[in-house]
């Protein structure tokens, strides 16, 4: 059998109603249709793939970024501090030697006032009186009894402190621990060990009194005979 197709059939037009068969009226089979290429779907076009999103990556490379950072982080920082450590104790030391320095060029000296000083004419302490007008700054009374003048140290010969001239009691009293002198000097009750200290005193060239307070004479030495313990008027 022929598969000779009449003309005006074709492969894909012509009439599909009207019976086909070869010249020799012989019936045709069923039409054969040819499909173009586009239609077999045999080469399909290429479907463009939308990119990936790269967050994620760029999330790991951040990540892998950050961890290497924070190593070199990490390794600079120790090094840095043992090296800044070094290096303040260096400065430390440079600082104390030279704090030393100058603490040597300007020693600690203490300024104290003189220990002598002039207490005024004799006429102007009368007899039988004590006169506390140098206590403050010398801590030193000037007592005259008779035609001798002598200046008592305001130290309590018990731990130092500073007794005070009772006038109606005719007497020292020291507040801290109870120690009592009499007007003379001479320790009568407490826990003061002995008599109060007398300084030196003297006239100087222009009649006034002179008291120095860096001499000292002690009554249980017999000091308070020596003829510089008193003054004469």
């Amino acid at each position: 059998m022929s598969d000779e197709i009449t003309e005006g059939q074709g492969l894909t037009g012509g009439d599909s109603q009207a019976p086909r068969s070869t010249p020799a009226g012989e019936p045709v089979g069923p039409e054969v249709r040819r499909v173009p290429p586009t239609e077999r779907g045999a080469v399909a076009a290429p479907v463009p793939v939308p990119p990936r999103p790269e967050k994620k990556a760029d999330g790991l490379r951040r990540t892998a970024a950050a961890e290497e950072s924070d190593t070199n982080i990490w390794r600079y920082s120790r090094r840095d501090f043992f090296a800044k450590l070094g290096w303040l104790s260096v400065f430390s030391f440079l600082g104390v030697m030279l704090i030393g320095t100058l603490r040597y060029m300007f020693p600690r000296v203490l300024f104290e006032p003189s220990p002598i000083f002039r207490a005024g004419f004799p006429e102007e302490y009368l007899p039988g009186t004590v006169s506390t007008k140098w206590m403050k700054d010398f801590r030193v009374w000037v007592v005259r009894e008779g035609n001798r003048i002598y200046a008592l140290s305001g130290i309590c010969t018990h731990l130092g402190c500073t007794p005070r001239w009772l006038e109606k009691e005719d007497k020292f009293k020291c507040p801290c621990h109870g120690s009592g002198f009499y007007r003379t000097g001479v320790n009568f009750e407490g826990p003061a060990p002995r008599a109060l200290e007398r300084v030196k005193i003297s006239r100087a060239e222009d009649g006034t009194i002179l008291i120095d307070k860096s001499i000292k004479f002690l009554y249980e030495n017999g000091g308070w005979d020596n003829p510089q313990s008193y003054l004469s008027v």
